[in-house]
């Protein structure tokens, strides 16, 4: 099942009758997403941005943004926020997630925001492997194996991470709003793996402390609390769906795929960082025990 999307005109933000069932928090404690239940499914609301109204089955997605607002920006935000949690209500797992192509072996990067998940992604994807996803991982299982999902053929940067990356010319998608980051559009410069890829690894990103690149075991305890952490789900309080989402999380974990990866954030760091990882995923696969 796909999702579409409407765009309609620009309107204010009337108020909403109802609390909130849910909320996302910016690092400054303000509000980044409300979250509200509607008769035929959900309402999505960014606070002087846009609204979502999303179907109760995912499958469409009703927009409008605030007076002044972009399209632009009301794109970038159905790709990176809503787009993945339309998809939850599809019966998809989707992580906060970037993900790469090398020699046939798919590789996912998550962790907290600020992490470097999409500066490792462009990083590979300018070095001669191929980026599947900047952020929105979808997995699905094939034949009992775990396989990743290309999404929409960009990376997100900062400026510096730009400069110091992007040697070619790319093409930029629209000037959002509300961050200066950059949307890079995959071409020649930046290359887009358009076929699904096994999931190989999944490297947890550590907060950057370290002397040089490091690469630790994580067991399937720890590994199921941090996939939780950074997936993707619309409704947290249903229950049945809640059920589902950790069955498969913790099926998800129970792999001997995960590591946490920890690297100095410097990007004359990268070559290094990503030999080690190369490497690292064409080793055989041995079964991690609690």
């Amino acid at each position: 099942m796909s999702v579409s999307l409407e765009i309609l005109d620009s309107r204010l933000q009337a108020p909403v009758s109802q609390a909130p069932f849910h909320q996302w928090l910016l690092p400054d404690g303000s509000v980044w997403t409300l979250f509200y239940r509607l008769p035929g499914g959900y309402l999505l609301r960014f606070p002087g941005l846009a609204d979502f109204e999303v179907s109760r089955d995912g499958s469409k997605v009703t927009a409008s943004a605030a007076n002044g607002i972009s399209p632009g920006t009301v794109q970038h935000l159905h790709l990176n926020q809503v787009l993945p949690l339309a998809l939850s209500r599809q019966g998809r797992l989707v992580l906060h997630a970037s993900a790469i192509e090398s020699k046939g072996r798919g590789v996912a990067f998550t962790g907290a925001s600020g992490r470097g998940k999409s500066t490792l992604a462009a990083s590979f994807a300018t070095t001669g492997s191929r980026f599947l996803t900047d952020d929105g991982l979808q997995l699905d299982w094939i034949g009992g194996k775990c396989q990743m999902t290309p999404s929409h053929p960009s990376v997100r940067l900062w400026e510096d991470s730009q400069e110091a990356l992007i040697h070619q010319d790319v093409d930029l998608a629209a000037a959002v709003d509300y961050t200066p980051k950059l949307r890079l559009l995959a071409g020649k410069g930046l290359v887009f793996c358009e076929t699904p890829q096994p999931l190989r690894r999944v490297y947890f990103l550590g907060p950057g402390t370290t002397d040089a690149p490091t690469i630790e075991v994580v067991r399937p305890a720890e590994a199921l609390m941090e996939l939780v952490r950074n997936s993707f789900l619309l409704d947290i309080e249903e229950r049945e769906v809640l059920a589902w989402h950790f069955d498969e999380m913790a099926r998800l974990a129970e792999l001997p795929i995960h590591y946490r990866l920890d690297y100095p954030r410097r990007y004359d760091v990268l070559p290094q960082v990503r030999g080690v990882i190369a490497q690292h995923a064409c080793e055989e696969l041995t079964e991690q025990t609690t």
